[in-house]
């Protein structure tokens, strides 16, 4: 099942595309931690095999992001060997987690915008797992996926100055306005099935710049989950960034970073496609 969110920034509609791909009201006030943790998936899916949700216009509509503002984004970096290796950095002997703000979340097709001062803002696909159950302490992978509500594409969009450069955490070169599209559906955990086996690819100006899969995590999005249980509280409606592969512009010959009126493009296999103008902030 595919959950949405459309109408303009702030006065979303959730919604949830039936199989014919017609955009159905689900009778939800919101899409968020509160809906997953209270079955609202269940609800959605029971209303919509007896018929019972109305049709939604759709014809040029804005596509938010499908979970309203989450509690924490929770980001898992180097996890792909290539991606590790175009940085420069090891290996991992366990996963490198940091921090976005909850703030940072836009829709799909949303404007990203290079932060005032920046040279070198950059792309990143990735997939997104949307925590449905509080989890602590996890002690199984088995437990770990079956906390997940499901799995959407990210752009953790990120400045490398600001990153690594300006001293302290990575946080200050990943939390810029706009610095995580998310969409444009969140794809239910029963339809993705096994989440390590898909294909994922950005592309830049038409460029095809990154061209992975998530069979090749370092840490696989069990044992993310597990993980990150040991060390905080996962709570409904949290997003998991679980990193992403080689093709970022930091490992570039020439490092072309972002500048506005870039367009990128992502999509991950089954999880659908984005698309975001470059603007300045």
């Amino acid at each position: 099942m595919k959950l949405l969110r459309v109408g303009p920034a702030g006065q979303e509609r959730p919604v949830v595309m039936d199989d014919a791909g017609n955009l159905r009201d689900i009778g939800e006030p919101e899409i968020d931690g509160a809906f997953l943790a209270s079955g609202g998936v269940a609800r959605v899916r029971a209303a919509l095999e007896r018929g019972d949700l109305p049709v939604v216009e759709a014809e040029g509509v804005r596509v938010g992001a499908p979970i309203a503002r989450p509690g924490k984004i929770v980001c898992i970096g180097l996890n792909y060997s290539d991606h590790a290796a175009e940085s420069g950095a090891a290996v991992p002997a366990e996963p490198v987690v940091f921090m976005k703000a909850g703030n940072t979340m836009v829709g799909p097709y949303d404007e990203v915008l290079v932060p005032r001062g920046s040279v070198k803002t950059d792309w990143e696909v990735e997939l997104a797992v949307v925590i449905g159950q509080e989890a602590r302490y996890l002690g199984s992978r088995e437990e770990a996926l079956g906390v997940i509500a499901g799995y959407a594409i990210s752009n953790d969009v990120s400045e490398r100055e600001f990153q690594l450069e300006r001293g302290g955490q990575w946080d200050k070169g990943k939390s810029c306005e706009t610095f995580n599209p998310l969409g444009p559906w969140l794809v239910t955990a029963d339809e993705v099935g096994d989440p390590q086996a898909l294909p994922m690819r950005l592309w830049v100006n038409g460029e095809l710049r990154q061209d992975g899969d998530t069979k090749n995590m370092i840490f696989d999005v069990a044992e993310v989950v597990r993980y990150l249980s040991q060390f905080m509280v996962l709570e409904p409606g949290d997003v998991i960034n679980t990193g992403t592969p080689a093709g970022v512009a930091m490992g570039m010959p020439g490092q072309p970073y972002l500048r506005a009126g870039d367009v990128m493009e992502l999509e991950i296999e089954g999880l659908g496609r984005q698309r975001q103008t470059v603007g300045q902030a």
